[in-house]
């Protein structure tokens, strides 16, 4: 029986969510951020999953940095779409990246103080 691991999990779950987000800005033709949002915010997800297989603690945290990095250009995108009255917002995509990036912040900062 396989571990859970809540990281991979909420970043799978992420993953989909903004697929699914992505999918309504383009019905409504907003297909610039759209294909940001996709590519930054599917990557979260991605970099977590290669970390799984680090070379050593050095490459695990260097994924996880640039999964760090990858959410807060996701950040970015959603609050621009947040913010201007020609998008669609999705709160609970924000609520969960917040949660993802202080997940993300723990492990960095527990891995590098072993």
């Amino acid at each position: 029986m396989e571990k859970e691991n809540v990281i991979l999990d909420k970043s799978f779950q992420f993953s989909l969510e903004v697929i699914d987000f992505a999918e309504l800005l383009n019905e409504k033709r907003k297909f610039l951020l759209s294909n940001q949002i996709f590519r930054s915010g599917t990557s979260i997800g991605a970099n977590i999953r290669e970390a799984q297989h680090a070379e050593s603690p050095a490459d695990f945290i260097h994924k996880l940095k640039i999964s760090a990095k990858e959410a807060e250009e996701t950040e970015y995108w959603l609050l621009l779409c947040k913010e201007s009255p020609h998008y669609p917002t999705n709160e609970k995509l924000l609520f969960d990246l917040k949660e993802i990036q202080k997940i993300l912040t723990k492990i960095i900062h527990t891995t590098r103080n072993k």
